[in-house]
């Protein structure tokens, strides 16, 4: 399984390393944020490696729900518990609640689907910023503070048709930036096709704290060091 590099096992629960976590962000999901670097202060591992790890060891149902409750840092030990129930959690040997999960209807564990899904899911989910959500941004006219950028996943779920997918692959759809301060909101909706043919809908929020006023200048120049960043990591794997 391609995840077995990201993560380490022991019994039912689950280890991630910082510089396992950063490797996926960087080369699966194609995913800078900061804050997935192994040394960043508030260094996190990124969600979608969560959700990733979830459909690998429960399986993808027809309808799913993830909220993320907490940052899980560098070699957290996350509880994988077996279970069938239609709602469950991801919790450390504290009992915090990192993870909650919701899941309805027929369900697959065909282990060669699920990953052609995660991947396709992880590499159109990391393509959030600067893609999407910096439009969103200067529509609304504020920016990332890009002294302390931090940018967060909330939720995402989604809902299919039929589990038995050949060809999984994600389209954008509407896409929407609410400001309250500070903070905002990004709502990001995406559709599931098998193929050419439309099987599901998904949603995924994001939040962005630290907001200020938009300046073009700035605000450029944020999304060059991310671009840098990317080509700067690329360039020591060569």
């Amino acid at each position: 399984m391609f995840l077995d590099q990201f993560h380490k096992t022991d019994k039912h629960q689950v280890i991630i390393a910082a510089e396992q976590a950063s490797r996926f962000a960087k080369e699966i999901a194609d995913d800078y944020n900061p804050l997935h670097n192994p040394d960043a202060k508030r260094f996190c591992v990124p969600g979608d490696l969560l959700f990733s790890l979830v459909l690998s060891k429960y399986g993808l149902s027809q309808k799913m729900c993830f909220l993320f409750k907490g940052m899980v840092g560098d070699n957290t030990a996350l509880n994988f518990n077996p279970t069938d129930e239609a709602q469950f959690t991801l919790t450390d040997d504290k009992d915090k609640v990192y993870l909650e999960i919701g899941r309805e209807g027929k369900q697959s564990h065909d282990q060669q689907m699920i990953e052609a899904l995660t991947r396709n899911y992880v590499a159109f989910s990391g393509q959030n910023f600067p893609h999407t959500l910096q439009p969103l941004l200067a529509e609304n006219g504020v920016m990332i503070n890009q002294d302390r950028p931090m940018v967060i996943y909330e939720r995402m779920s989604f809902e299919l048709d039929r589990v038995d997918l050949k060809k999984p692959q994600m389209e954008a759809a509407k896409a929407d930036f609410e400001v309250n301060g500070k903070r905002g909101t990004a709502n990001l909706n995406f559709i599931i096709k098998d193929g050419d043919e439309v099987v599901g809908t998904g949603f995924k929020r994001l939040i962005v704290s630290g907001l200020k006023p938009y300046d073009e200048v700035a605000a450029q120049a944020l999304v060059q060091a991310y671009l840098d960043s990317k080509v700067e990591y690329h360039g020591q794997l060569t």
